[in-house]
């Protein structure tokens, strides 16, 4: 097939699973066409069979913001008319949803797009009165909606009233490629130092602070080190908020990390302190290298850990604590959850099934 991929590059999970998506498309021998207005932080260069279209965004001085809808709908059609593309699939439903449905009003309905929610799009961005409308429009156009959890379609079901089947298709891992590497943990280590990791787009709604103060308290009990992963507006705070509490030599930023798969497998725990959370692609990604989750009990997070890890209450930093600290002065508990967390992403999440359910649901919108 000849299928088209719309995504924002940003390290959020929405970009990070089209990316995926993509290369693993290609991979398969489609040809596969990736569009956004920047290159996505996952995408490798020299990739048979796939190709990035960049959407430039004229800035004219009468825009005090640029129009990238409307020319996201014009790349569309425009890749669609060289390429002859069948079907496009947009990630994250505001504004790419919109864009297609503009892109196919422009070309007498001869475009096919399917919109898949990741989150946020729904639960923050969708829900804003200012954009649920075209939302909700843009939903009941598109020719098929899927979500990366249960959660989330009752959400869309219930926030946006549509009418529209909303099918369950969750996120995906490179088992592969994340997978444990033979690091020994805090238990078969000589200094028996735990290591910590929380990996995000360090935005008010991943709570990076909470993680920080949930650590602050761990370190107090065990030796401990905390790896922050990725980058985005709460790093400063999150930074500060280890100043303040006298952790911060013990509070390590990496950054945007290129080869996450090289640090999630030294990892004893991955944090997570969320307020909202659709799936947790991190989460999973953790998960997939052998290391338990201790998560903030919220949206579609029981979903991907089952009991593979621990869930807290939110705005809870001290419940988030006390659930690390029984798996890090526990050796026998952490192995068990450990070996349960690969498993259970294997089982559930690897990229082949998820992804011929995807090849299906293209080949229903195309007939």
């Amino acid at each position: 097939m000849r299928i088209g991929i719309v995504c924002y590059p940003t390290v959020g999970g929405s970009g990070v699973v089209a990316t995926e998506m993509a290369l693993a498309l290609a991979a398969k021998g489609h040809d596969v066409h990736l569009l956004s207005y920047d290159r996505p932080s996952r995408l490798r260069r020299g990739v048979p069979g796939l190709r990035f279209h960049q959407v430039a965004v004229s800035a004219y001085p009468l825009f005090r913001y640029p129009p990238y809808d409307l020319a996201l709908a014009t790349r569309m059609l425009e890749v669609r008319e060289e390429a002859r593309v069948d079907l496009f699939h947009v990630h994250y439903a505001i504004p790419h949803a919109v864009s297609a449905f503009l892109a196919r009003s422009m070309c007498g309905d001869c475009l096919k797009f399917a919109t898949t929610l990741h989150g946020t799009d729904i639960t923050v961005v969708g829900s804003d009165r200012a954009y649920m409308r075209p939302t909700r429009f843009a939903l009941e156009q598109s020719d098929a909606v899927t979500a990366v959890s249960q959660y989330l379609a009752d959400e869309t079901r219930l926030v946006f009233g549509v009418r529209k089947e909303v099918e369950v298709i969750p996120n995906f891992v490179d088992t592969d490629r994340f997978r444990p590497d033979g690091s020994p943990r805090w238990h078969q280590r000589a200094d028996s130092e735990r290591i910590l990791v929380h990996a995000s787009n360090f935005r008010p709604v991943k709570r990076v602070a909470d993680v920080v103060r949930a650590f602050a308290a761990i370190q107090q009990q065990v030796p401990a080190r905390l790896l922050l992963v990725g980058d985005g507006p709460d790093r400063e705070h999150a930074l500060a908020v280890a100043a303040d509490l006298g952790c911060q030599h013990k509070v390590e930023h990496l950054g945007m990390h290129d080869h996450l798969e090289a640090v999630l497998p030294k990892a004893d725990v991955f944090l997570s302190a969320s307020e909202t959370e659709s799936f947790g692609l991190s989460m999973l990604e953790a998960m997939s290298c052998g290391v338990p989750c201790v998560s903030t009990a919220v949206g579609g997070v029981a979903e991907v850990l089952g009991d593979t890890g621990e869930l807290t209450p939110f705005g809870d930093p001290a419940a988030l604590a006390r659930a690390a600290l029984r798996l890090l002065t526990d050796g026998d508990l952490h192995a068990q959850r450990a070996a349960a967390a690969r498993q259970r992403a294997v089982a559930l999440f690897a990229t082949e099934p998820v992804l011929a359910r995807y090849l299906e649901l293209y080949e229903r919108v195309l007939q």
